[in-house]
């Protein structure tokens, strides 16, 4: 006779385990990890964590073959000591007992559950290293038995097994790089189900970092379930905690994850330790203040309802998580896009499973053995490098994905909404920009100058917001050309590890080839290229910075992102505010802007009119954590950042009471 404890209905595919025959059931059951999986008649399944025996004996059902394999272990003077100590604490609880044999049984001995917590709560005064649950009590009721579980724990052999890593080690920027390359799924590092690899490229050389982990549809699948696992079942409630402390780790290898950063992605570093790294670690450190607040007034109301009488009712809401959630990341900011998604996704509570761009993967790899070695419950987090179509669209499609948050090009963000109507999941959309910058004559020219450089460049102009486009007032225009190109001209194009570079090379080489493309279609339609247009004589995947004049509104490069050192500079007649916002709004795209004048009248004026998530006056690129960031139009919808985010991973549920 066997009693279950600890069951619930398991509504997945069937897990791999070793069958075990059971008496009247329509099949044998399966020992697995988890637990034991008990198959009704209906076809659905049970999954049963821990198991009672008649003698009164408890043990995890994922134990059950080998419960009786453990040697008994020989105790050392020290531990004879403490379980004598702990025998005495067992005859004070047990009075009525002569004497504390090893086969004396806690429970049938007259024990409660109260005398559980004041047996423990003893033992930790005396042994403050050995940390003993409740649960321990009833796996282990005979005193010998607990003795045997108490020393093992004390001796440190319960611990779950050290996480397993294979490194690719590389000695670059005065340091030595350890990086994971295999998918991370349920807590381990593994190769993909098939097998398949791929090579991540240095974009400044052209050189293999890695032979990286291409995952598979099955592996997608085992994430997925294992992520569904953690969120249904799992202990995951230690959120406030662990978010701390793999924001610390982070902070702790954040010049090794910048050289990462800066290897896999072609980041200045100076630049990937300040923003890629720096913003990720504030990120993670403003969301885990969240943690412990999403029940606060505006996130779980109290409403007044009408009442018939003699009826009373009462009505609150309650802010959940949603589940499963899946994350695409692009491969500009690697580490930061992860951070503005996942931080908001687990401080709701959910789990995840992010897909990182297939060319950038490995930040978040290395993210992913800092957050096992915070202590992130298994299923919690997994990460999934590979491609898109694969990867990234079936995650979209997966009936057990509740949420989807992408960010990425708009035409992707599109096939994304198609996917997620299989089950209707949320999605939340961070899309492609054609950002407008206006530049009055009446701005601080040098500040205008600097900014809109900014705004252009930054990040190799690998910058989702960066400014796509220049409108800037005729009686300036040339002045402001003339001191463009004076200030590229300083600029040190070169290794991104050099403290001293100014601009690095670009992601990869296909969107080199792209880049370099758009600035031939831009000369072909017309426009001046004034400075740039060119690849870099050097290894590497390095682009001129590059500037247009001339743009007129109907050419393509007037039109679409370049994503790369574009500047492009179309003049507006002087005084002309509402024909320049016309112009700047004559997009499909909303994701942000920007406005410089020194009237605070006129700039407020631009900001209302200007059809974009997010306006800068007198400043560009000035985001924070505290800051919602999204888009309208075809940019996208839902928030990244701020409070804003948590809405995105949270679900509204209204409960009604008649009292």
């Amino acid at each position: 006779m066997v009693t279950f404890y600890g069951s619930s209905l398991l509504d997945a595919s069937v897990p791999a385990g070793q069958e075990l025959a059971i008496k009247g059931a329509s099949r044998p059951g399966l020992v697995t990890k988890n637990g034991l999986v008990v198959f009704g008649n209906d076809g659905k399944m049970v999954l049963v964590r821990n198991l009672q025996f008649e003698d009164g004996k408890m043990i995890p059902a994922s134990k059950y073959f080998s419960a009786d394999e453990t040697t008994a272990l020989e105790l050392t003077e020290e531990e004879k000591k403490m379980a004598e100590d702990i025998r005495a604490i067992w005859k004070g609880i047990l009075s009525n007992v002569a004497v504390i044999e090893d086969s004396t049984d806690f429970f049938k001995s007259g024990a409660s559950s109260m005398h559980v917590v004041r047996m423990l709560e003893e033992i930790k005064q005396k042994y403050s290293g050995l940390q003993l649950q409740n649960e321990d009590v009833y796996m282990a009721t005979k005193f010998a038995d607990f003795i045997q579980m108490a020393v093992r724990k004390f001796r440190g052999e319960d611990k779950e097994e050290e996480l397993v890593i294979d490194y690719v080690s590389k000695n670059v920027n005065n340091m030595t790089v350890n990086m994971p390359y295999q998918c991370f799924i349920n807590g381990q590092f593994i190769n993909a189900d098939d097998g398949k690899t791929y090579d991540t490229i240095n974009p400044a050389d052209g050189s293999v970092i890695a032979s990286v982990s291409s995952a598979s549809l099955a592996d997608v699948d085992k994430a997925v379930a294992a992520a569904k696992e953690a969120f249904e079942n799992g202990e995951w409630g230690r959120m406030n905690a662990i978010c701390d402390s793999c924001t610390d780790l982070m902070e702790e290898h954040q010049e090794e994850l910048a050289t990462i950063e800066s290897i896999d992605s072609g980041a200045v570093y100076t630049l990937a330790l300040k923003t890629h790294v720096g913003m990720s670690v504030q990120t993670f450190r403003y969301f885990a203040g969240w943690c412990d607040k999403i029940q606060a007034s505006e996130y779980g109301a109290t409403i007044p309802i009408n009442q018939a009488r003699p009826n009373h009712n009462l009505t609150f809401t309650k802010k959940e998580p949603i589940g499963v959630c899946a994350i695409v990341i692009p491969w500009n900011y690697p580490l930061m896009m992860l951070a503005w998604k996942s931080a908001a996704c687990l401080a709701a509570g959910n789990t995840l499973v992010l897909k990182p761009a297939q060319v950038t993967p490995l930040t978040a790899l290395k993210f992913a053995e800092l957050s096992a070695k915070a202590g992130f419950p298994k299923g919690v987090i997994n990460i999934l490098p590979g491609s898109g179509g694969l990867v990234g669209q079936h995650l979209s499609e997966h009936k057990d994905v509740r949420k989807v948050g992408f960010t990425g090009s708009t035409p992707t963000g599109k096939q994304i909404m198609k996917s997620a109507a299989t089950n209707l999941k949320k999605i939340s959309l961070e899309l492609g920009g054609k950002s407008p910058l206006i530049i009055f004559s009446d701005c601080e020219l040098d500040r205008a100058v600097k900014m809109g450089m900014g705004a252009v460049y930054f990040n190799k102009g690998e910058n989702c917001i960066a400014a796509g486009r220049l409108f800037v007032e005729e009686s300036i225009h040339d002045e402001f050309v003339r001191k463009v190109v004076e200030e590229i001209k300083k600029m040190k194009i070169g290794d991104p590890l050099d403290r001293s570079t100014d601009h690095g090379p670009q992601n990869h080489k296909a969107h080199l080839e792209k880049l370099l493309q758009y600035c031939e279609t831009g000369v072909k339609e017309g426009a001046t290229l004034v400075y740039g247009g060119r690849q870099v004589r050097r290894p590497g995947f390095f682009m001129e910075p590059t500037v247009f004049t001339d743009v007129e509104d109907h050419m393509y490069i007037a039109q679409e992102e370049s994503f790369g050192p574009v500047m492009v500079i179309s003049k507006f007649k002087n005084g002309d505010v509402d024909g320049v916002l016309q112009r700047a709004n004559n997009t499909e795209y909303g994701l942000a802007s920007g406005v410089f004048t020194k009237d605070i009248s006129k700039a407020l004026y631009i900001s209302e009119k200007l059809e974009a998530g997010t306006v800068f006056i007198n400043t560009y690129n000035k985001t924070d954590v505290a800051a919602p960031f999204g888009g309208f139009k075809q940019s996208g919808f839902g928030k990244d950042l701020g409070e804003e985010a948590l809405h995105e991973y949270l679900r509204t549920k209204a409960i009604t009471v008649e009292y």
